[in-house]
């Protein structure tokens, strides 16, 4: 199957980039929006879902208040990540939060559909 590599976008009301690094890149910040549990072991991040999924994932890249790259470690292609990336908007001293993926290409519907259900999450419980 193919796999497709995916750049999302979001404009974020955020007015501190602490608390949007904080979000993204600390076991509390990611528990707020991206999974139910997280549990960080230097650079093995466990990230918990319900009460029976699991996934572990590698901390493979981080620049401090610029973006976190994250390799899922049951995954079997090397090459593919995730990363959560901010940047500012300097017109509107806005921060947008980059979102780069990877799927199946049939499922590249889906994960977007899911990346947004996340960051809608993220906007409530950060107040963005």
């Amino acid at each position: 199957m193919e796999r497709k590599k995916i750049h999302l976008e979001y404009l974020l009301n955020a007015t501190s980039k602490s608390i949007l690094w904080a979000a993204i890149s600390t076991p509390t910040g990611l528990e707020g929006w991206f999974a139910d549990r997280v549990q960080s072991d230097d650079r093995i991040v466990t990230f918990f879902w319900g009460k029976t999924e699991k996934r572990d994932a590698e901390i493979i890249a981080v620049r401090a208040y610029s973006f976190i790259r994250f390799r899922w470690l049951d995954d079997g292609n090397g090459r593919e990540y995730f990363e959560l990336k901010m940047t500012n908007n300097e017109l509107t001293n806005d921060f947008v939060l980059e979102i780069t993926d990877f799927a199946d290409a049939n499922e590249v519907g889906d994960l977007r559909e899911l990346w947004e259900s996340q960051v809608d999450t993220l906007r409530r419980t950060c107040g963005f």
